[in-house]
C-alpha cells in the first residue's frame, strides 16, 4: 500500500504596499501640486512669448511663477488634515 501525501496548501500572504505619501498627503495636496505645475507651465509660456520687453514676459510672469513657487507648492507640502483636525478639536469646547 501506498501512503497517499496530502499536499498542504501554502498560503500566499501578499504584502499590501502603501505609499508612505499616503499618511501626510491627501487629495487636496495633489492638487495644489497639479495646480502649482499648470501655473508653472503657463508661467514660464507667458515668460517665453513675445519680446523680452513685453508686458506679459517681465510683469505677468514673474508674478505667476512667484506665487507659484512661494504660495502654491508650499501649500501643497504643507497643508494636511492633521493641522486643521488640531484647530478644530482646540476649538470645541463642548458646551452647547
Amino acid at each position: 500500500m501506498s501512503k497517499v501525501q496530502k499536499k498542504s496548501s501554502v498560503k500566499s500572504s501578499r504584502k499590501v504596499v502603501t505609499s508612505p505619501f499616503s499618511i501626510y498627503w491627501d487629495k487636496n495636496n495633489y492638487m495644489f501640486l497639479i495646480i502649482g505645475f499648470v501655473g508653472l507651465i503657463i508661467g514660464f509660456f507667458l515668460l517665453a512669448s513675445g519680446e523680452w520687453d513685453s508686458t506679459e514676459s517681465q510683469y505677468f510672469s514673474p508674478t505667476i511663477l512667484l506665487i507659484v513657487y512661494l504660495i502654491v507648492f508650499p501649500l501643497a507640502i504643507f497643508y494636511g488634515p492633521k493641522l486643521f483636525k488640531k484647530k478644530e478639536d482646540a476649538g470645541d469646547t463642548g458646551q452647547s
